[in-house]
């Protein structure tokens, strides 16, 4: 009799909607490297996740970004006390995979989270896995540089349609050519980039490379090979010619060369996706003098390429525990959740990774990001190697040798020689 009374009052919570979850609320701890207008839009998603879900709770920490956040996931997660769930470069898998950080995620967990591989660029999924096909991470979005463009400039010549947008630019000739008229036309500084940091220096230096066919590390680790070290020469000669006629700001910080452009001082800067909330910011503000847009970077070399990296989800190794598979799909759902609202992620300039997020009516219409999304296709992302990456010896190696070059201060052969011998050490 007593057990049929508990049924029967189970039966009665059931249909009054009493009854307990079939699971319990899950706890997903969350590390992300997020500040700035990243950080603001992360969190509301997060807040947002949080509001319409009563099963699973994202508890979030944000920690400094770069060399600190990824020695932190070293340290904590060997003990065991990392997060559940973490943001992370794709550039930076192949340290994270020297390191034994990362669990593989496999097609049940896609399932679980409501994606599959199909879902996603091809160019941002091969650099979420490892060497064997594992997958390793999530992709969320595609950042790049682009060419921003200062349309007052340009104004009459050869460079803007009749309806105002940037043309003719499809060699490097082309572009030194609109670089001269800019400068005739008042611009102090025609192009502006970070020309005295590590990343303005990098991603400017390995689109010049890359857009030549040049190899910055193979595969099999080897550094510049092949004919890539002439190719590497010409993409410094390019920058330091760029230097010599006045064209670029001289050892420009980043904050600096940005500054340049939004004052109205440079009519292009070459700079990450992650500024177009800047500028929105500034026009809608009537904070700006002047109008703009924003393309991928042109065919300046021999083809059309970019480079590029991309914000990822990952799952961090539990020491030597295995993550609760009910935990484990709690982390999946959150990251499937994620990406379906990509959307708004992408309002931060991003390309979002996920394909039916970047081919909905709703992103096609987000400009400039639909203008330049046509590079999700093309990028070439960093080389797969524990020396390169974001925050990596190959960053510093363009700030601390690339960018004297570019200033005169060594001439390009040297630099590359110089760049090619401190990768090489830095991998023994």
């Amino acid at each position: 009799m007593r057990l049929k009374t508990l049924a029967r009052a189970s039966a009665i919570a059931v249909i009054a909607g009493l009854a307990a979850p079939a699971f319990a609320q899950q706890t997903v701890t969350w590390w992300d490297f997020f500040a700035g207008g990243d950080g603001v839009r992360m969190k509301a998603l997060i807040d947002q996740f949080n509001e319409e879900h009563d099963d699973i709770e994202i508890e979030a920490t944000t920690l400094e970004w770069g060399v600190p956040f990824y020695t932190k996931i070293r340290t904590s997660a060997a003990v065991g006390q990392g997060p559940d769930l973490m943001t992370y470069h794709l550039s930076r898998m192949p340290l994270g995979l020297a390191e034994g950080v990362l669990t593989p995620i496999t097609a049940e967990d896609l399932e679980a989270g409501g994606i599959s591989e199909d879902d996603f660029f091809a160019g941002a999924l091969d650099s979420a896995k490892g060497p064997d096909g594992t997958l390793y991470a999530v992709p969320f979005d595609i950042h790049s540089i682009v060419l921003y463009y200062n349309k007052s400039y340009l104004e009459g010549t050869r460079f803007l349609d009749d309806n105002g947008e940037l043309t003719g630019i499809s060699s490097l000739a082309d572009f030194e050519e609109a670089l001269a008229t800019a400068k005739e036309n008042g611009a102090e500084s025609p192009v502006t980039y970070a020309t005295g940091d590590d990343g303005g220096v990098f991603r400017v230096f390995y689109t010049l490379l890359s857009q030549q066919g040049g190899t910055l590390i193979s595969d099999d680790g080897e550094v510049l090979p092949g004919d890539s070290m002439d190719k590497a020469v010409n993409a410094v000669e390019i920058m330091t010619k760029w230097h010599d006629e006045g064209w670029q700001p001289e050892q420009a910080l980043y904050e600096a060369s940005v500054a340049l452009f939004t004052s109205g001082k440079s009519a292009f800067q070459m700079n990450g996706v992650w500024e177009v909330p800047t500028m929105n910011d500034l026009a809608a503000n009537g904070e700006l003098g002047f109008e703009w847009g924003a393309v991928e970077i042109p065919q300046l070399m021999d083809s059309q390429t970019t480079w590029a990296d991309s914000h990822a989800w990952a799952i961090p190794v539990q020491g030597d525990e295995e993550m609760d598979p009910e935990k484990r799909a709690a982390v999946m759902e959150v990251i499937g959740w994620m990406e379906k609202h990509a959307i708004q992620w992408a309002d931060a300039g991003h390309i979002p990774a996920y394909k039916p997020v970047a081919e909905s009516e709703e992103f096609k219409v987000m400009e400039p990001n639909a203008t330049y999304s046509t590079l999700a296709d093309k990028a070439t992302y960093d080389p797969r190697s524990e020396v390169a990456g974001v925050a990596s010896p190959a960053y510093d190696a363009a700030q601390n040798i690339i960018s004297p070059a570019i200033h005169g201060y060594l001439s390009p052969e040297d630099a590359v020689a110089q760049m090619k011998s401190e990768l090489e050490s830095r991998m023994n």
